[in-house]
């Protein structure tokens, strides 16, 4: 058995690992256009006022595990429609436009649609 065969096993475990930390970095700009913390270096309209409310509140949801499939796919549009809305006018190219994290966040999201929640969810309860 190589070395990565003996990895298979913790498959579950890493995806919840991958879910929490991407949760906390998400829920981390939705404080940021909510709360100001940490402090905005740009201003907060309207539109992004909506954003902060959907990246907290999606956010948790996913750290938590709650509804993780269909909260990803919202989430994964929001950061799809950010990354043209506000990044592709800047420049073409995420490492021009400051949209690395928005495409992250977006195929990361995409990849939760599909894989679930992987260990350590409210979606694992037991179903009575």
């Amino acid at each position: 058995m190589s070395f990565f065969e003996r990895l298979s096993p913790y498959q579950a475990v890493a995806l919840a690992l991958l879910r929490i930390i991407a949760a906390l970095l998400f829920i981390e700009h939705g404080t940021q256009k909510l709360f100001g913390f940490p402090p905005a270096p740009y201003a907060i309209t309207t539109l992004f006022f909506v954003a902060g409310i959907i990246e907290l509140v999606g956010g948790i949801l996913i750290l938590i595990g709650l509804f993780t499939r269909p909260v990803a796919f919202l989430l994964s549009g929001e950061m799809a429609i950010a990354y043209f809305m506000v990044h592709m006018p800047i420049n073409f190219f995420p490492a021009n436009n400051q949209g690395d994290g928005a495409v992250l966040f977006c195929f990361i999201f995409l990849f939760l649609v599909f894989a679930g929640p992987g260990e350590w969810a409210l979606d694992n309860r037991q179903r009575l």
